[in-house]
């Protein structure tokens, strides 16, 4: 049988690079030799190698297990779709929409899906401390892993958040603190998507699933399935499903909420969730009885579906 050539997408130039080379280590290490023949490309590095390789039609399909701005925002999707070269996870579209947090809301709340009350700072416009809400969370607008993410507990807190988060872009977001249990929301699919168990999120070495928390070993208490009634879960997972469908996504994404007793927000969705040994999808889709392997393949074929 003859090998599908796999181009696998990993480091990139973003905050997240690290992070997005493990996952591309976790996935290389993962996919069945004897089903594929994997090649390894470093966007930051090697786009010139790259593009001749997808020029020469070598590649029969691209796993970007890329994080982050200029990989995950749609910037990569866009070149792939000029090779018509199919690829793994989300379109140009629904990868921009979902990596700007403030255009995501915006559909979200046309659609009716709860998300805490927000503002838009950037370097320009002034700020009245009048308007904000303490606690509130600062956050860079188009970053993940939580880089650049501050929990400001009180006013004297904010200008040293603010300036922090705008380090990572021209625009932050000013978000209201909800507090409540950390839950998370895995889809997989297509155009008929179906939603994983939910895994509840207990940081155990910080206030909050901050990037450390997330990615250090047994830095959170990840509780999958999440100890949460069945009807509170249907709603949970039927919302990640219509934030999915809606934003037009494929492959797989993972939506995080917080859920303040029985009353779910969603605070973002991610195109590329990360692939590492403590990541949440591949623990969500184990509990559905799909181990990281088969996953892998799912993956792969939701790219090739036409």
């Amino acid at each position: 049988m003859k090998r599908i050539r796999v181009a696998l997408l990993f480091g990139g130039k973003s905050a997240e690079r690290e992070i997005s080379i493990k996952t591309g280590r976790m996935i290389a290490k993962n996919l069945d030799k004897k089903k594929y023949q994997v090649f390894l490309f470093d966007p930051a590095k090697d786009l010139l190698k790259l593009a001749s390789s997808l020029k020469k039609k070598k590649i029969d399909v691209v796993f970007p297990a890329l994080h982050g701005p200029l990989g995950e925002d749609g910037t990569i999707q866009g070149m792939l779709e000029l090779f018509g070269i199919p690829y793994v996870f989300s379109g140009v579209l629904a990868s921009a929409l979902a990596m700007d947090k403030e255009m995501a809301k915006k559909i979200f709340k046309k659609e009716k899906i709860p998300i805490p009350k927000h503002f838009i700072f950037t370097k320009k416009n002034h700020i009245s401390l009048k308007k904000v809400k303490f606690p509130c969370v600062v956050k860079p607008l188009t970053q993940g892993s939580s880089v650049g993410v501050t929990i400001v507990q009180k006013p004297s807190q904010f200008k040293k958040a603010l300036k922090y988060a705008l380090e990572f872009g021209p625009k932050a977001m000013v978000e209201d603190f909800i507090d409540g249990r950390e839950v998370t929301a895995a889809v997989l699919g297509n155009d008929k998507p179906r939603a994983l168990p939910l895994i509840e999120i207990k940081p155990k070495i910080s206030h909050f699933f901050d990037y450390q928390a997330k990615y250090e070993v047994d830095g959170s208490e990840e509780i999958c399935p999440a100890q949460i009634n069945q009807i509170l879960t249907k709603k949970i997972q039927e919302l990640a499903v219509k934030i999915h469908l809606t934003l037009g996504c494929r492959g797989a994404t993972r939506t995080d909420l917080i859920l303040h007793g029985s009353q779910p927000f969603v605070l973002e969705i991610n195109t590329i969730p990360g692939m590492t040994e403590t990541s949440l999808v591949p623990k969500a889709a184990l509990a559905a009885g799909i181990d990281f392997s088969c996953l892998l393949d799912r993956l792969i074929e939701l790219a090739l579906e036409k």
